[in-house]
């Protein structure tokens, strides 16, 4: 389906959130290192509730090594420095899904690398610095699941628009 790439997470309770969120949509959750936490602590796993068994998720050392095992899928950024509102984008399956820490954001360097059209944003009002992590996955990931018709959940009877 999708996939999530957090690139550096820092704090332990988003993580588990997003582990829970990637098990209930079918989307595979990526860790680049390093972390700030340990995948042990009672934070991560209490937010993560009992859907670590449900949930795939992979960890890599770097982003070169996300980006080489995560297939062949379009690298969308979410970024307060992006141009393109999430909405607006025409997702398909098997698109990673990049995520910045939380205290910083994704670094320029890196955003820099790729193409403007793949920076995408969430509107919010001015003066506003950022969402926290975890909803901002959410509400990116449930837009590209939306638009996919929700495939492969249970008890949905709608098809791609």
């Amino acid at each position: 389906m999708f996939h999530v790439a957090l690139y550096q997470p820092e704090i332990p309770p988003n993580t588990g959130n997003i582990i829970r969120l990637c098990a209930n949509t079918g989307s595979t959750l990526h860790l680049i290192h390093p972390l700030g936490f340990s995948l042990a602590q009672k934070q991560l796993r209490r937010a993560g509730l009992d859907y670590h068994d449900l949930a795939v998720v992979r960890e890599h050392a770097d982003l070169e090594a996300f980006l080489a095992a995560s297939g062949d899928g379009r690298l969308l950024a979410c970024t307060t420095r992006g141009g393109i509102d999430y909405s607006t984008v025409r997702y398909r399956s098997g698109d990673r899904l990049l995520f910045g820490p939380e205290t910083r954001g994704l670094p320029r360097e890196l955003l820099q690398e790729i193409p403007p059209s793949r920076l995408l944003r969430i509107p919010m009002y001015p003066g506003n610095r950022s969402l926290n992590l975890s909803n901002a996955v959410a509400v990116v990931l449930y837009e590209a699941w939306r638009q996919l018709g929700f495939s492969g959940a249970a008890g949905v009877s709608r098809s791609p628009p």
